[in-house]
């Protein structure tokens, strides 16, 4: 059995391929043209060890606002793609990763149900970077879970540097989707009283 999702979206503003291996090793191919943004996508495939393929062309010379969207859009696409029927998975699954000073709790369940609480420390930079809205965290995390049908908890208790805080988020997210994916060998079938997910 493989679990791969392939998506290519296109739209007036953007064209975006997004290829996912849950089974990888952590080999991770991204180009989207907003640097920062492609840095937390390697961290999402490195440390989630799955093999992540993203090519997105978007309307840069308006902002990155679309660019990152559309691809956070396909990035959960192509995540419930590769899910499957989702038996034998572990289902929930949880990550405190520290980065310095910041630390990132989250906690996931592939519950088929999206829903996100996000809370990050006051006062963070507005911008990391000529072209990451720090913002846009929260809305990369609400496009995936929206597409990919995940219930997401991510909260940072505290932090100084806006690259820590955002960093540490998707290292925090890599490790709870590595582990909820995970086969577990006490799981027959769906993890789930009512039998699907």
């Amino acid at each position: 059995m493989t679990r791969k999702g392939r998506v290519e979206r296109g739209t007036k503003e953007t064209q975006v391929l997004v290829e996912i291996d849950l089974d990888g090793t952590g080999l991770v191919d991204v180009a989207t043209g907003v640097g920062f943004f492609d840095h937390m996508l390697a961290q999402l495939g490195k440390h989630g060890s799955f093999d992540l393929t993203v090519k997105t062309t978007g309307d840069l010379h308006i902002d990155s606002h679309h660019t990152i969207e559309d691809t956070a859009i396909a990035l959960g696409q192509a995540f419930r793609e590769a899910l499957g029927d989702k038996a034998g998975i572990r289902r929930f699954a949880d990550a405190s990763i520290p980065l310095d000073e910041s630390l990132a709790q989250v906690t996931v369940d592939v519950s088929g149900r999206p829903y996100l609480v996000h809370v990050e420390p006051d006062g963070m930079a507005p911008m990391i970077g000529p072209e990451y809205d720090t913002t846009m965290t929260r809305h990369i995390f609400e496009s995936f879970v929206s597409h990919a049908r995940v219930a997401l908890h991510v909260h940072v208790p505290y932090g100084r540097n806006a690259h820590h805080i955002v960093e540490a988020q998707f290292k925090a997210l890599a490790r709870a989707l590595r582990d909820a994916v995970a086969f577990d060998p006490k799981v027959h079938g769906v993890p789930s009283t009512k039998g699907a997910l």
